[in-house]
């Protein structure tokens, strides 16, 4: 049997009989987040590795929670983000050691032991989850003292499928290669053509067959026709290149969302998960029917949990960017932002300690209704920002509130829009409120001269 029968316990025992100096006896509680350096003394880690550590081990108290509870769909979920990112590492954080990997193993050990061979390793199979099992009960690396008869029994020769990972530069490279070499051929061909031309033309004409009197007007018009239809093409003018959009904050689709309702993440403790209308057509882009509603919503995740209260994102309406690119916080796809209000703190200072207020705009606003500011309407929103071109790095910093509680764009924040004569500022100010198409101004509660995002 695993030791990770009973993955609380069985840690604690399994860490105080492998970490003796480490892991005192007479402890009842692990603070897991600050064990690692004591553990595994001889690696350094950056607060960076710290953060992961601290993260992976919320995935793992949401796997052990939503197997306790037999959520397939979250279990599924979190195995699938584990045995990906387990496809190019060794462990949790790449090569090094961390309790993390530990308290994976507490817990995928009994799973692992579970599955039948195809769940192993078969084409659908968790291979890099099966692989790290077995690192971690047997490495040097860990050095666990886990007694054969405890240790997951895993066949290394009973692999079903093995998995091809593609690698991006050689792809690249072998893209390149097959280029090169279908030019080169096609030089090649050219020149053996021209070569043999002059040489054999005259037999050539001989070779040619000959045209009967009744085929000569078919293919005469055939000729004709050939001939005008390369010229149309050669005369055909190049359409010219589209002008590039000015630069302007009404590139970020901003509009009034309606949250219907909002749930804590089930695998991390800062974020919240809500169900909001944005208005979007039936059948739209990272979109899904509500099934309470019938109406059509996005899932939006914001680390906002202990920061606003719950109670404050139930059936309410405020601001969402709806055009960043969709990305997977724990296992949940988000697919746009809740506009927030927080104090400017000074650079290297906690800009999450709060408070946070929210971004309101009038609370009879249509869901979908187009936000933009003051001064900066012109343009359409791009369907979905392109990352490489930090649009919303760029313009966010003038995102702030004014004196009047008014959510508004400070443009001499942005240096983009400080250039003299190339200056795209209207002429109106350098400071534009935050409105809906309607009219309504979006206010915050308290905040004032604060950063917004």
């Amino acid at each position: 049997m695993a030791t990770a029968s009973a993955p609380e316990s069985s840690l604690l025992s399994l860490l105080y009989r492998s970490y003796p100096t480490a892991i005192s006896p007479d402890a009842t509680e692990l603070d897991l987040a600050h064990a690692t350096p004591k553990i595994f003394p001889h690696s350094s880690y950056s607060d960076a590795e710290k953060a992961d550590v601290k993260q992976w081990l919320d995935d793992i108290r949401g796997l052990t929670t939503a197997l306790g509870k037999g959520d397939q769909h979250v279990t599924d979920t979190i195995l699938g983000n584990i045995n990906q990112h387990l496809s190019t590492r060794t462990t949790l954080l790449g090569t090094k050691p961390s309790i993390a990997d530990i308290a994976a193993y507490a817990v995928l050990g009994p799973v692992v032991e579970g599955w039948d061979a195809e769940k192993r390793t078969g084409e659908k199979g968790y291979h890099y989850i099966v692989r790290h099992v077995d690192f971690v009960q047997n490495g040097s690396l860990f050095a666990l003292q886990i007694p054969d008869e405890e240790k997951v029994a895993i066949d290394l020769d009973d692999i079903r499928f093995v998995p091809k990972a593609a690698d991006p530069k050689e792809e690249k490279e072998r893209k390149k290669k097959e280029k090169a070499e279908a030019l080169t051929a096609g030089q090649e061909k050219t020149l053996v053509v021209g070569q043999t031309k002059g040489k054999k033309e005259k037999d050539a004409v001989h070779e040619a067959p000959e045209t009967t009197a009744e085929e000569a007007p078919a293919a005469s018009k055939r000729d004709k026709e050939k001939k005008e239809k390369k010229e149309k093409k050669e005369k055909q003018p190049k359409a010219p290149a589209a002008p590039a959009a000015p630069p302007s904050p009404s590139l970020i689709d901003l509009r009034v969302g309606h949250i219907l309702r909002a749930v804590n993440h089930p695998n991390a403790d800062s974020l919240y998960v809500s169900t909001i209308d944005c208005g979007d057509a039936p059948g739209s882009d990272n979109t899904s029917v509500d099934e309470a509603t019938g109406k059509t919503v996005r899932t939006v995740c914001s680390g906002l949990n202990g920061l606003v209260p719950l109670e404050e994102m139930q059936n309410r309406k405020v601001v969402v960017v709806c055009n960043l690119k969709p990305v997977t916080m724990r296992g949940i796809k988000s697919a746009a932002m809740v506009l927030a209000a927080s104090p400017k703190v000074a650079e290297g200072e906690d800009s999450h300690a709060g408070p946070v207020e929210l971004a309101s705009p009038p609370a009879d606003a249509p869901a979908g209704e187009r936000v933009f500011f003051e001064g900066w309407s012109t343009g359409e929103p791009e369907k979905q920002l392109n990352p490489k071109k930090k649009v919303w790095e760029t313009f966010q910093p003038g995102f702030t509130t004014t004196d009047s509680l008014e959510v508004a764009f400070d443009s001499t924040q942005v240096p983009i829009l400080q250039g003299g004569e190339s200056s795209t500022t209207p002429a109106a100010g350098a400071v534009g409120k935050l409105v809906t198409k309607s009219g309504g101004v979006v206010t915050v509660k308290t905040l004032k001269g604060a950063t917004v995002r």
